[in-house]
């Protein structure tokens, strides 16, 4: 439902505070850009709904007739971006509050697709809590994330602790506060994360943190400032914002050697230097990608960029009519055979298309995750260091260990 005023985001929502919070000029400088859209947007929109209709089936109106949900349900699965899959993922949120409800020794509080208010902390500011439960002192917000790009953690989550700040306004008198637990639920890759703060420490951060910087982004003041949230939180501006250009183009510069106009080789760095490097080059390569998209959308609409043209990219070869072609060789004297294969479907396509049921009885049996790759990630990432299955010396050594004496050259 849009509010009054006709706006149906607040200037400082939830879901881009990571931004305006680090960035304080981004949050006006949106209302300069349409609103865009995407089939993944519409494919978590569509979750959601699923997601609230199971939680009020199983909390809000448990008298529902099943006549009326099995109704609702199928309506839900006729929508252009529904796939079986996405039963599955939300029955898996829809367990996971059940498991923090059955929890307590009687019926909790619990409200779903709240809207939540807390425009005492940032200005105007309103979002929608995907779920509240409260019980005695305790105060829990979930939040359930359909993507599978970013993984997204409960840890301080901005997004979360705006949310438990409007929770806390809107029943702090009937229910004594003292402990919230933020939830992360996005099933789709495996992310379930907790975690517990006190009412107290949280409203400390809306004094010191939040409303200082809300106040600013409200009135569209301070500094443009680089972070993750520049990417995470979809920026309108990533690829053309000059405070990344001053922040990233020094750094690659730097990196350039000046004797051959070439970027230096990775050889010619020490550890140290590469360590030191690496931080400043996660937030350069992101933006990198994005001036490309911001330079390609320039010259589409007939900017100039000088220097710069579009040229026609490599294609392939392809077939007006594959069905019609392959039948005239065969007319021609050729197998059928020789131009058809069957090829298993990947796994992440054929979940799309098989019941619940029958993902966990048929095929879940059959599924394994097996190890990572080795990826870089800073010393205080919070997964565990990787350990290969293997060392070079088992790889190459032991009774096939390299002998200079045996070499032949």
């Amino acid at each position: 439902m849009t509010p009054a005023g006709g706006r149906g985001h607040a200037v400082l929502s939830a879901s881009s505070s990571k931004q305006w919070l680090n960035c304080t000029p981004s949050a006006r400088l949106r209302e300069q850009f349409p609103e865009e859209t995407s089939a993944a947007a519409e494919e978590g929109t569509l979750a959601h709904r699923f997601c609230e209709l199971k939680l009020r089936k199983l909390f809000l109106e448990p008298g529902m007739p099943e006549k009326t949900y099995r109704a609702e349900l199928n309506r839900l699965r006729k929508e252009g971006h529904y796939s079986p899959e996405m039963d599955r993922f939300t029955d898996e949120y829809t367990a996971y509050v059940q498991q923090i409800a059955y929890g307590y020794p009687a019926a909790p509080y619990i409200a779903v697709e709240k809207r939540v208010d807390y425009s005492h902390v940032a200005p105007e500011g309103f979002g929608t809590a995907d779920c509240i439960i409260l019980y005695g002192t305790e105060l829990h917000v979930a939040d359930f994330k359909y993507g599978r790009g970013v993984r997204v953690s409960a840890e301080g989550n901005s997004q979360m602790a705006l949310y438990a700040l409007g929770a806390l306004r809107a029943y702090g008198m009937a229910y004594p506060v003292e402990k919230v637990c933020l939830h992360i639920v996005q099933p789709r890759i495996g992310n379930f994360s907790a975690w517990a703060t006190t009412a107290r420490d949280l409203e400390t951060w809306a004094e010191t943190v939040v409303k200082p910087a809300a106040g600013k982004a409200f009135a569209g003041e301070g500094e443009f400032r680089q972070g993750k949230w520049c990417d995470d939180c979809f920026c309108c501006i990533a690829g053309t914002c000059r405070a990344r250009a001053e922040a990233n183009a020094p750094v690659l510069k730097a990196q350039v050697d000046p004797a051959t106009g070439k970027m230096r080789e990775e050889a010619t760095l020490t550890g140290k230097e590469i360590g030191e490097l690496l931080p400043l080059l996660a937030m350069a390569e992101p933006w990198i990608r994005k001036v490309k998209k911001a330079a390609m959308a320039k010259l589409l609409a007939g900017e100039e960029i000088p220097g710069w043209k579009l040229v026609e990219g490599r294609s392939s070869r392809e077939l007006t009519d594959v069905k019609a072609a392959y039948a005239a060789l065969v007319k021609a004297g050729y197998k059928k055979a020789m131009f058809y294969e069957q090829v298993p479907l990947p796994l992440t396509q054929a979940e799309k298309l098989i019941t619940k049921e029958d993902y966990d009885a048929v095929l879940a049996p059959y599924v394994r995750k097996p190890k990572g790759a080795p990826a870089l990630a800073p010393e205080g990432d919070r997964r565990p260091q990787y350990e290969p299955d293997s060392t070079p010396e088992e790889d190459f050594g032991g009774e096939n260990t390299y002998r200079e004496e045996n070499a032949i050259c």
